[in-house]
């Protein structure tokens, strides 16, 4: 990825759930209306016009109340929903962490996940098979491999998911909430971990409620409010701002 290139671009982004208004009183009922054309959707607007351009090794913190759009907006950046309206550019690799089980199916052992949200990454089964130790031991779970995943607490996946998505440096990395489980030991690896990749030039994009957490590792904030970029500026302004707004 050329340096001089941002890592990240969003141009007036903008993005729509369609809800449906008229109610049916069942599966059936809401099947017919769907063959016969009679449901009426509107729009409810999660996104309004959102900018935002990071370069490589940049670290973003995006704060705001539930229902905010910051979810929406990192599942944008994940290529998960496209926009309505807008253009999205994310250059490089990427490994995101919006979910703590993302990608992980329950009735697989932890070894089997490990290749398989590898795979999902880009990453290549053979070298996921060779990484599964490390993974293991940085996660904490060496001793549960080989249970099924639905048996794991929260804590330990998410501890297994975030040592899938950053056991290699990614180019972009995307944090939807997932440090705020695990206990302090967890947390404070992970913390480490990311200023390391951010050190390497990883571009992070991280949504949190731990609003100190995010005022240590994050020079910039963005502050989205109903869809909308309240304000954008350095960690300690912005998040002043928003606790005496809260």
């Amino acid at each position: 990825m050329n340096d001089r290139q941002p890592s990240i671009v969003v141009d007036g982004v903008s993005l729509a759930y369609e809800i449906p208004v008229n109610a049916t009183s069942s599966a059936k009922e809401y099947l017919i209306n769907l063959v016969k054309r009679r449901i009426i959707y509107e729009k409810f607007w999660a996104l309004h016009d959102v900018d935002l351009e990071l370069h490589r090794g940049e670290v973003l913190g995006i704060i705001g109340p539930n229902g905010a759009g910051k979810s929406t907006l990192m599942k944008v950046l994940a290529g998960v929903l496209p926009p309505t309206t807008g253009r999205v550019i994310v250059r490089g690799t990427v490994s995101p962490m919006i979910e703590v089980s993302g990608g992980m199916n329950g009735e697989l052992t932890g070894r089997e996940n490990i290749v398989l949200v590898g795979a999902l990454l880009g990453r290549s089964p053979r070298l996921m098979r060779e990484r599964v130790p490390a993974i293991a031991e940085w996660a904490g779970l060496s001793d549960f491999l080989d249970v099924p995943v639905r048996t794991y607490s929260t804590g330990m996946r998410a501890r297994l998911g975030f040592a899938i998505a950053t056991d290699r440096k990614p180019d972009v990395l995307l944090i939807d909430e997932v440090l705020s489980v695990g206990d302090e030991s967890f947390r404070g690896k992970s913390l480490q971990r990311i200023r390391d990749l951010m050190d390497g030039g990883t571009t992070v994009v991280m949504v949190s409620h731990a609003l100190a957490m995010v005022e240590r590792l994050c020079r910039t904030v963005m502050w989205l409010d109903r869809g909308r970029v309240k304000a954008v500026g350095p960690a300690e302004e912005i998040i002043a701002a928003y606790r005496e707004a809260v």
